[in-house]
Formats: structure tokens, sequence, C-alpha cells
């Protein structure tokens, strides 16, 4: 799908949409635990994709008005029937082959095309060093995956540089195995508010993990433990709540945003962005509300070590903004739905603004943005960064527009219903 976006701005209230990050962790963890009802989960692609990934470990899930009820499988999920497609949810990816190592079989997973380029080495040697048997098909790191359970706890090591799923995806499996486990980090923990998501819903669930973060970084987890995950409510998501936060401060409106509680989100840090860079705001924490209102713009250094998802909505900021931003400590953020730091810097170019990107960073010029035809990459988050841009540039389309999707289904009609002038094609 291809959109076009008109010079427009948006105004007015609107309720930030589920998180997808909450919704992956309480659906996976709900599937390990017995019975859990999940309320206002974000319905998605990629959380279905985790939907449908766990119902093959034989959890049953059934959708009712706006929560999800699963029937789990108490610990010790089966070996699936069928090879697990998690189409282009790499966090699905990531805690799915987790998950298979609790089987006593083989399971096998895969996705897209674009999942199927994205590494998972380092989760595959610890698995690997934890009794399993875990290889990718093609030897390259890459899915498919091959996954030979059961799991055994044991004192291992990973590289924390990549990913954080990594991390999650052990955290959620090694409090079910047999022994316990010491998992510690080399290097530098790479999103990490997403790792203290998940220790935040394993603590609900019942279990219990000590994390250890003097000379180096330790997670020590006891074997032998359960999930009881019974009910949990998702919060609203600050990753997707940044494109409307951004959008009135690029256009100069004025818009409020309701459903921002305070939780463990790390892209919580996209209010602090937007107050630096000179947008008038204010969130009211109780009432779980944040007010904008968009002034002249200012440059500033961006450390996106902690909040990777936040690099695109930033860049495009940085292209309404007086001065240089830098968009430092990335180098990560290559390593997701697609290489975002290149698709910005690219695409950004093409809409008149000087990027220089480097191997962990890029360097933005704010400018005049004019309109261009842009590449969506298939990423839901550049999709929607770029449609941001585009109404401030106008006479702007951008195609593989369908990938808003995978985290904000109704994002297009949410801002039309806004004021932003969007046509589909």
């Amino acid at each position: 799908m291809k959109v076009s976006v008109s010079t427009s701005n948006i105004k007015g209230e609107v309720f930030a949409p589920p998180s997808k990050s909450y919704t992956h962790r309480a659906i996976t963890i709900a599937t390990l635990s017995d019975e859990c009802v999940i309320q206002r989960p974000l319905m998605s692609a990629d959380t279905r994709a985790t939907i449908s990934a766990c119902k093959a470990f034989g959890a049953i899930i059934e959708e009712k008005d706006d929560s999800i009820h699963v029937k789990g499988v108490k610990g010790r999920p089966f070996v699936p029937n069928d090879v697990i497609d998690v189409a282009n949810s790499g966090t699905t990816l990531r805690f799915m082959t987790a998950v298979a190592a609790l089987t006593n079989g083989v399971t096998v997973l895969t996705g897209d095309s674009s999942i199927r380029s994205r590494p998972n080495q380092p989760l595959l040697d610890v698995l690997n060093r934890l009794g399993v048997e875990a290889y990718s098909t093609r030897g390259n790191g890459c899915a498919p995956l091959v996954i030979r359970g059961r799991i055994s706890g044991n004192n291992t090591i990973i590289d924390g540089s990549m990913s954080s799923q990594f991390i999650s995806a052990l955290l959620i499996a090694c409090p079910l195995t047999t022994k316990d486990t010491n998992l510690t980090i080399k290097g530098d923990m790479k999103s990490k508010p997403y790792v203290e998501v998940t220790m935040e819903l394993i603590e609900k669930a019942g279990a219990s993990i000590v994390l250890e973060e003097e000379d180096i970084t330790r997670f020590i987890i006891p074997g032998m433990q359960h999930y009881d995950l019974k009910e949990y409510t998702v919060p609203g998501d600050f990753s997707s709540a940044s494109y409307l936060l951004a959008a009135a401060a690029m256009s100069r409106s004025s818009v409020i945003v309701k459903n921002l509680f305070p939780s463990r989100q790390g892209d919580v840090e996209i209010i602090n962005v937007l107050e630096h860079m000179g947008a008038d705001i204010s969130w009211n924490k109780e009432e779980g509300i944040v007010k904008i209102t968009g002034k002249s713009l200012k440059g500033i250094t961006f450390d996106a070590g902690a909040t990777p998802d936040l690099v695109p909505t930033v860049a495009v900021l940085a292209a309404c903004a007086d001065g240089l931003t830098v968009i430092d400590n990335a180098e990560h953020v290559r390593y997701k739905e697609t290489d975002r730091l290149h698709a910005m810097a690219l695409e950004l170019t093409k809409m008149g603004i000087s990027v220089k990107e480097e191997t962990d960073k890029l360097l933005i010029n704010g400018g005049t943005l004019k309109g261009a035809h842009l590449h969506g990459w298939h990423d839901h988050r550049i999709v929607m960064a770029l449609t941001i841009a585009g109404m401030v540039a106008g006479d702007t389309i951008i195609d593989t527009a369908d990938a808003v999707d995978i985290s904000f289904p109704d994002f297009f009609e949410k801002i039309q219903d806004m004021g932003a002038k969007i046509s589909y094609s």
C-alpha cells in the first residue's frame, strides 16, 4: 500500500495504543502460566504472531471484547506439530526460540525475508551452552532455526550489545529449568529498559530474578520456579505515542495524548527529548495525560543506547529543528526490521535534509523538508516517522505503508481523525 501525504497538522485528543512490548511479554508468560486474562492488549500483526506461536506450543487463547483469555501450559510447552512462522516479528522469534528450549522435542522457527536476515547467533550459542541443540539451518545465525530441548541451568555469558531480546528470552525461560542459572552480560547491555519490562512481568507472575550491577552485570535466576500470571492490564505505548507527539511538535499544533501512565518503558524518554528540543510538553502521571504544543525546535544530542525504537522519531524531529542533532550510540539500530540508521539517512536525504551516516550515529542538520517519493522499507517505525515528515513537507508518497499493522494498525485513521491529510493507493 502507498500513502500520499499533504501538508497538514493534527490537533485534539487521542488515546495512545496499548504497548506492543508489554503485550508480547504478557502473552508469552501467560502461556507458561495456568490461566490468565490480559486486558487491553495490542492486537497487531506482531502480537498475533506471538499468539499463533503460543497456540502451537499448546496454549488455548481466545479473544473476548478488549481482552485475551489464555489457558496456559504450566511451564511445559508442547512440541509443535508444524513449523512456527513468526511473520515479521523479531520479538516473537527470539521469545519462542527460548520457549522451544523448554520442550522435550524439536521445534523449527522461521519468518519472512526480513526475519530470515536478522541475527540470532548469541542466543543460539547460549542455548547450546545450556544443554539445548540450537542452530540455524543455513549456518549463519538467521532463521530458519532448529531448537531441540530441554534446557538446563548453568553459568553462562552473553554479549549485551546486539539485542536485549536475547536476554529477555533467556530470562523468561530460565526460571522454569531444573537448575539455577547465572547469566553474565558481556559489554554494555543495549535497550536495558526492555529487559526491565521483562523483569516486571516475570515478577508480576510470581517468579524472582536477582540483578547484580557492580563491576559486571549478572542475572541470578533460581530454577524450579513457576509462573502464575492471573490477570494483567497492558499500559499505553510510548513508542507509538512518540509519532503523535512528534507530529504536534513539528507542525506547531496542540495535542493531548491519554493512557500514558508511568511504567518501565524506556521510550518515555520521548517526553524529555521533546522538552529539550523546545516543545511545550507536560505529563500528568496520575491521570496518564500528556499535553504538547509545538514550538520552534532546536537540535540536540540523543543517546539511543537504551531506546533504539525512538531513532526514527528523533530523526524526523531533527530534520525540522534548528542546528545539528546527533543520534549517537546507535549501531544496534541497524539490526531491527531493517537497518534503520541507513533507512532514515537515505529517506531524509531524499527530502532535502543534510544527513551524515556513521557506523553508530546519524548527524542531521535541520532544514526545510521537501516532498518526495519515499521507501517505507516494510518497517512500521520508518513508515510512521516518514508520514510525520510528509505532513510538514507535503507532496510526499510512501510505499509499503501497510507495515504499520505490525505495531499501530489504526495509525493512519487516528491521525486522519485529528486532521492529517492522507490518501491511499
